[in-house]
């Protein structure tokens, strides 16, 4: 439900558009130009490869299957995750947690608002192509899906 300001403008509608636009640009420079397969004495190296640890995860990261988004904007030293889901509406994750295990890190996230009642994403980060595969629970349909994410 949406309400108007006493002009006429839709505040629900302004506080999503505020929502993505802040979304956007926490991400700053998570958006940058792909490395090409080999590389050059004196080529920047991708984005990706500059990260240490579990700060790779920062940015914004597509499904390519459907276009739904996860944005990454922090990771605190505990692992824990500000991230926020878009399908295209923002939604805030329940919990959004990193661990790394030994060489393998590897991510879970949890919905409950936007109807998704406890869905879950359990993703690793593959370094050599960049991306986030795993699986995806959606608890409404008691489903489970493999599922990848690429950096946008």
């Amino acid at each position: 439900m949406s309400s108007t300001t006493g002009d006429g403008v839709c505040t629900f509608g302004i506080w999503r558009l505020l929502v993505f636009v802040l979304a956007l640009a926490s991400l700053g420079g998570a958006a940058t130009a792909q490395g090409t397969a080999g590389t050059t004495k004196g080529v920047a190296a991708p984005a990706a490869v500059e990260k240490t640890g579990i700060d790779v995860l920062k940015g914004a990261w597509v499904r390519p299957d459907g276009g739904y988004t996860i944005a990454i904007r922090n990771v605190d030293p505990n692992g824990r995750l500000e991230a926020m889901y878009f399908n295209p509406n923002p939604l805030p994750f329940a919990k959004a947690q990193a661990v790394q295990e030994g060489a393998k890190l590897r991510v879970s996230f949890e919905l409950r608002a936007g109807g998704y009642d406890g869905s879950t994403y359990e993703l690793a980060y593959d370094p050599a192509s960049d991306r986030l595969n795993g699986t995806y629970y959606q608890a409404v349909a008691k489903q489970q899906f493999d599922v990848s994410f690429v950096r946008k």
